[in-house]
């Protein structure tokens, strides 16, 4: 393959993948970072009920931004497996098909974070107390959920920051944070989701997750500012196959 095919992908395309990456960043941030906090009682069915009906424009808010990192989550799987697919095409392949796979995952536990606001509002004939606690459920199911889809967002990271390694497109310190990090995502989906409680691996998790947190953020910025590598006409070694 030729180095020109190879080199497909200009400083403009990187630049639209990186502001994609910044921008589900902050969206996903706002959104299950900062909304369920607001919101969610933990054992307090009551308290999550009131607080809904309190802050419905926030709770709409975190409804758009999860909307839109949905969509926007679309966007940059394609680009990403444009990048890498002459590099690697079965890890490019990989990295889709995950991120694919969390998307879905992500558009189900959307539904899960607006059913307690139906219930609420059209209680279907139950009294107060089960209403709440049935929108205490669909939350924590949501919350759940968050740690089902990181399962396929680790597989991404893991087949997308070898690519980044087997490539000469992107540095490799941002290769390495990227598969070293997804470790975080996939160990702490497999502990919340086991309901295993070790203090060593919160503190394993804790440092893994800020390493991939670190070379993502990274990585979007890399991509807005500075675009690809084949983008500054250096050379590119022959893509291999897995």
């Amino acid at each position: 393959m030729s180095k020109d095919i190879q080199n497909t992908l200009n400083l403009k395309d990187a630049r639209i993948a990186g502001a994609l990456y910044l921008t589900i960043a902050v969206c996903g941030g706002f959104s299950i970072g900062y909304v369920p906090s607001q919101i969610v009682m933990a054992g307090d069915a009551s308290s999550t009920a009131a607080n809904l009906i309190d802050q419905l424009g926030l709770f709409r808010l975190g409804v758009l931004a999860d909307s839109a990192v949905i969509l926007l989550e679309i966007a940059i799987t394609v680009i990403l497996y444009q990048m890498f697919r002459t590099t690697s095409p079965r890890l490019s392949l990989i990295a889709m098909v995950s991120r694919l796979g969390m998307i879905v995952v992500m558009g189900i536990n959307l539904l899960l974070w607006v059913m307690p606001y139906v219930l609420l509002i059209q209680p279907m004939g139950l009294n107060p107390t089960d209403t709440q606690a049935f929108a205490q459920i669909f939350f924590e199911a949501h919350a759940l959920g968050i740690y089902v889809w990181q399962l396929f967002f680790g597989a991404h990271l893991l087949a997308l920051g070898w690519s980044i390694l087997r490539s000469k497109l992107v540095p490799h310190v941002l290769g390495w944070g990227l598969f070293i990090g997804a470790f975080g995502y996939l160990i702490q989906g497999l502990v919340k989701l086991t309901f295993t409680d070790v203090a060593t691996l919160d503190i394993a998790i804790i440092g893994l997750l800020t390493i991939v947190m670190l070379s993502e953020l990274g990585f979007g910025r890399w991509l807005f500012i500075r675009g690809l590598r084949s983008n500054t006409a250096q050379p590119i070694s022959t893509p291999k196959t897995v």
